[in-house]
């Protein structure tokens, strides 16, 4: 199974809390919601409907996965949402249990091994597995080996610090550019493979 990270980005690097104030707020961040004014959904929204429609299923992390069931569960009748409520959904989480898992076709990964859990469905399945935020468990993925693609959308803003999705371990990660494209906002959709 093909792992691909698809982030909203600063130029800086920052991936933390694009989507509103309150997403958020770990390390005092108070930018939420910086990504909105650069939205074009013309190109974005064909990028994230693109990749989600490529995808066999999708993995999170807890906060991720609880903003995105808030958002999408009560939303049928929605074809993205009905896209997103069907897709089958593995979440790690070192907090949540079995009896959370209430958004429809979510699995919860073992809490004290939800890397290993996920090499095995790598290696197990077929397709594309979506990650999608999940700002720690993107950094735990790449410095385990599997990230497969990066799909960046890369926002004309520097926020100064906050979370990113790429390791800081020291390793070198080659990767080839596959396409690269400019949304009317200056956003630059970037896409990258691990060269192997």
């Amino acid at each position: 199974m093909r792992i691909l990270v698809t982030q909203f980005m600063s130029l800086d690097g920052v991936t933390q809390a694009p989507g509103g104030p309150d997403e958020d707020t770990d390390g005092g961040f108070a930018h939420g919601g910086w990504s909105m004014p650069y939205f074009d959904p013309v190109t974005m929204g064909a990028t994230w409907d693109r990749a989600l429609r490529e995808a066999d299923a999708m993995l999170f992390g807890r906060r991720t996965w609880e903003v995105s069931a808030a958002a999408w569960a009560p939303q049928a009748g929605d074809p993205f949402a009905d896209l997103l409520n069907a897709m089958p959904k593995y979440v790690a989480s070192r907090t949540l249990t079995e009896a959370d898992m209430t958004w429809d076709h979510s699995t919860l990964l073992p809490a004290d091994d939800a890397v290993g859990a996920v090499r095995e469905l790598r290696e197990r399945e077929d397709g594309t597995l979506l990650v999608q935020g999940s700002a720690s468990l993107a950094v735990q993925l790449a410095d385990a080996d599997l990230v497969d693609e990066y799909r960046l959308m890369i926002e004309p803003i520097l926020l100064g610090g906050g979370k990113g999705v790429f390791p800081t371990s020291g390793a070198a990660r080659p990767l080839e550019l596959v396409s690269v494209e400019q949304a009317a906002t200056g956003v630059l959709i970037a896409t990258y493979r691990v060269a192997r």
